[in-house]
């Protein structure tokens, strides 16, 4: 559990980790943001520290975007991938031209729609961006982020932050400080508690940099909402399909990703045949003394046959579903648990973002009912 100081004692502390780094825990109120706080922040990030800071999608793992150095630091902090980009966070559209090398009509439109927001663009990228962020590519990933915190941390900085989300490579992504001290703690310098993030789901990632749209990562602003405004909407394979032969333009394509430490499994059908094979499932490990978790929705929730059942809110919410769906992941390792049994859902609006998440959590794995 994180443990924090009282306001009227004094807002930062340190905390010795496993790892031996001393990490300071501070936490911030986003709507009377402590500015000593993101200042001692921004004097971390400028001597190429790390820092975790809450953004409106998940906590982000940040570092100097111009830094390669620094960004190398993310990389051995999560244990990532290095061909895996980072996301450049700005907070003034001023601050793009410097890191890209072109726009187009496509991006002005989707820029002038959703920035600040739940989005990221990818661009053809300029020669001041470190191969560190773009994973080697000639491309780079941009995000303008709405959460008052990151806004005011990259304000603070004076330069674009990197940050992927504040994990070990591989789990769920943290929608609370909590889940970054989990898993961080002393590897990282600091971590900003800006209390629960508002979406749950990381950025939808698009590509622009071919003078078309093409969704990489599905998020809160889905197909739907761009096809309002732009037409020909593309969607990369790799969303519908596991792969791991993709060279990924934008995080999260190619590898496993958002896995507890339970074996995640998927089951699709009728809802009656889905209830009834998670229930047979439930008996059948619980007579091999294996932990059976349940991961569904509220009209369900009496239906199963386990202590151990996670409602991830209303059936037709699925903006309530995507903020809660990596908090549940996480709550089965807090409780011990050896499989998760998940409902599936339909890949449409947010649902696409919901079900390529839990598709990565079971590496594919889906049982058809």
């Amino acid at each position: 559990m994180i443990h924090v100081l009282a306001a009227a004692e004094r807002n930062i502390k340190n905390a010795v980790g496993r790892n031996n780094m001393n990490t300071v825990i501070a936490k911030v109120d986003p709507n009377n943001i402590d500015r000593n706080i993101i200042n001692e922040a921004a004097c971390i990030l400028k001597n190429g520290g790390l820092v975790a800071f809450p953004t409106e999608t998940v906590y982000g793992l940040g570092a100097n975007g111009l830094n390669k150095d620094a960004c190398k630091k993310i990389y051995e902090a999560k244990g990532r991938p290095s061909d895996n980009p980072l996301i450049l966070h700005i907070s003034d559209i001023s601050q793009l031209s410097k890191l890209i090398s072109e726009k187009n009509d496509i991006s002005e439109k989707i820029i002038k729609k959703f920035w600040p927001g739940p989005l990221t663009l990818i661009f053809k990228k300029s020669e001041i961006v470190p191969n560190e962020v773009s994973g080697g590519l000639n491309t780079v990933a941009i995000r303008y982020p709405e959460n008052p915190v990151a806004k005011a941390l990259i304000d603070a900085c004076g330069f674009p932050i990197a940050a992927p989300s504040a994990n070990s490579s591989g789990k769920p992504s943290p929608t609370l400080a909590k889940h970054v001290y989990d898993d961080l703690l002393g590897k990282i310098d600091m971590i900003i508690d800006g209390g629960s993030t508002v979406f749950g789901l990381e950025s939808t990632i698009i590509d622009v940099s071919e003078g078309k749209a093409v969704i990489l990562r599905p998020g809160a602003i889905t197909k739907e909402m761009l096809e309002e405004i732009i037409d020909n909407v593309g969607i990369d394979p790799s969303i519908l399909k596991l792969s791991s032969d993709v060279k990924p333009k934008a995080p999260g394509m190619k590898y496993k990703h958002y896995s507890p430490n339970a074996e995640v499994i998927l089951v699709k059908g009728d809802k009656n045949n889905v209830i009834n094979y998670i229930n047979k499932c439930i008996k059948e490990k619980s007579e091999e003394n294996k932990s059976v978790g349940v991961m569904t929705v509220d009209e369900n929730i009496i239906l199963y046959n386990s202590q151990n059942v996670i409602s991830l809110g209303k059936s037709e919410d699925f903006e309530e579903i995507g903020k809660n769906l990596f908090k549940a992941l996480r709550e089965f390792d807090y409780r011990n648990t050896d499989f998760v049994y998940s409902e599936c859902f339909e890949e449409v609006g947010e649902g696409l973002a919901i079900m390529n998440r839990l598709k990565k959590s079971a590496g594919g794995k889906i049982i058809n009912v």
